[in-house]
């Protein structure tokens, strides 16, 4: 009986691995030019409805060592700026001062720090997060959803994770209400094996 290992990202994002049948190692850039990523974001709207949105525009990379799980990783570059919740005027709310500050703070990153495996197909993925000019470390929950040959003559693999930020702790200090103090972000993502 085949024992295969499986590396699981981000978000991110990410991810960790084991010993897969037909070697899917190596490193995977994020799907850009197809647009088989998501960043979304859900968050209480003072406590009676669910906000949903998502950044329309981040690159990333993961990489996937089968025989040193640990040495495994991710990284991901958000554009601020693309944030998108389906409401122009809200957008442009969330890229002033008051929320992102996107004039001043472009770009948010993740970098994987370390990688543990939880299960066959999932991973706890911490890594250094930064947003609104903060570092800090967070935890994902990752899973790897398939991999493989793609009808194009590429090489596939594909992840998803998710996690829930402090608003605060990224300086993020509006009060929109107790309810609305935390963030759950949702990161799927598909990577092309370079």
């Amino acid at each position: 009986m085949l024992k295969h290992r499986i590396l699981i990202p981000l978000l991110a994002v990410l991810l960790s691995t084991p010993a897969f049948a037909d070697k899917p190692g190596g490193t995977y850039q994020f799907d850009t030019e197809g647009q088989h990523q998501f960043i979304l974001f859900k968050i209480s709207h003072l406590g009676y409805s669910w906000l949903y949105g998502n950044f329309n525009e981040f690159t990333g990379s993961f990489t996937v060592d089968e025989d040193n799980p640990e040495n495994s990783k991710v990284r991901a570059e958000i554009k601020t700026a693309s944030i998108d919740s389906n409401h122009a005027e809200r957008d442009k709310h969330l890229r002033s001062d008051d929320f992102l500050d996107v004039s001043k703070y472009p770009t948010a990153t993740f970098e994987s720090t370390g990688i543990e495996q939880t299960g066959e197909r999932t991973a706890k993925i911490t890594g250094d997060f930064t947003l609104h000019g903060v570092t800090k470390p967070v935890t994902l929950d990752a899973k790897m959803i398939g991999y493989g040959d793609d009808p194009w003559g590429g090489y596939r693999m594909g992840l998803e994770a998710s996690t829930t930020l402090k608003l605060a702790d990224f300086g993020i200090t509006k009060d929109l209400g107790p309810a609305s103090e935390t963030v759950e972000i949702i990161i799927s993502v598909e990577g092309v094996r370079q």
